[in-house]
C-alpha cells in the first residue's frame, strides 16, 4: 500500500512538473524593455456583458474573462507613453501569457511571451513577434494575410494573433484614457 501511494506521488510530481509554466520573461521585465524609465500604473478593467460583445464583434476572438490587466506608462507628469495588456489563452491544450504592448495612439508597439506552457518547439522563433510592431485593429492583422505563419507552430501563430486582435479591441472599447 504504502508503495502504491509512493508511486502515485512520484507519478503526480513528474506530470506537474512538466506541465509548469515555462517564464520566458518576467512582467516587470517586459514592461521595462518597453518603456524604459518610465512611471508604469498597474490597472484593472471590468468588462460587463455589452463590452465584452463588441470585443467579440471586433476582434473576432471571444475574451475568456471579464478582467482585463492593463499597465498604463506614462513620462512621470500626465503624458500617457503606452499601454500594455496581459493576455492569457490556450494554445493547444495549455495556457500562454502574452504581453501587448501598444503605443499611445494605439498602435502594437511590441509582443513578449511571458509563459508558455506548451513545448518550446511549438513556439515561434522570436523574430517571428516582430511583425506585430506597427499593427493596428484591421483584415490585415489575420494568419496568412498580414501575418506570416509558422510550420509547426500553427496553433500558437493563432492564438498569438487572436490574443493581439482581443488586446486592441479590449482597448478600443475600454477606451485609452486611464479610468479611477
Amino acid at each position: 500500500m504504502r508503495s502504491n501511494r509512493s508511486l502515485v506521488l512520484i507519478a503526480v510530481l513528474m506530470i506537474w512538473g512538466t506541465a509548469s509554466a515555462t517564464v520566458l520573461i518576467t512582467v516587470e521585465e517586459g514592461l521595462e524593455l518597453a518603456f524604459p524609465g518610465a512611471v508604469v500604473k498597474r490597472e484593472t478593467l471590468f468588462l460587463d456583458e455589452d463590452q465584452r460583445t463588441a470585443v467579440l464583434d471586433l476582434s473576432g476572438a471571444a475574451t475568456t474573462s471579464a478582467l482585463a490587466t492593463r499597465f498604463v506608462a506614462t513620462d512621470g507628469s500626465d503624458g500617457v507613453i503606452g499601454y500594455a495588456y496581459l493576455d492569457t489563452h490556450v494554445v493547444r491544450t495549455l495556457p500562454e501569457t502574452v504581453m501587448v504592448v501598444l503605443e499611445a495612439g494605439g498602435a502594437v508597439r511590441r509582443v513578449e511571451v511571458v509563459t508558455f506552457r506548451e513545448p518550446l518547439e511549438y513556439m515561434p522563433r522570436e523574430g517571428w513577434y516582430g511583425q506585430y510592431v506597427g499593427r493596428e485593429l484591421d483584415d490585415d492583422l489575420a494568419l496568412k494575410r498580414g501575418i506570416r505563419p509558422v510550420t509547426g507552430a500553427t496553433l500558437t501563430a493563432r492564438a498569438t494573433t487572436e490574443a493581439v486582435r482581443r488586446v486592441l479591441a479590449i482597448h478600443a472599447v475600454a477606451g485609452g484614457e486611464e479610468r479611477p
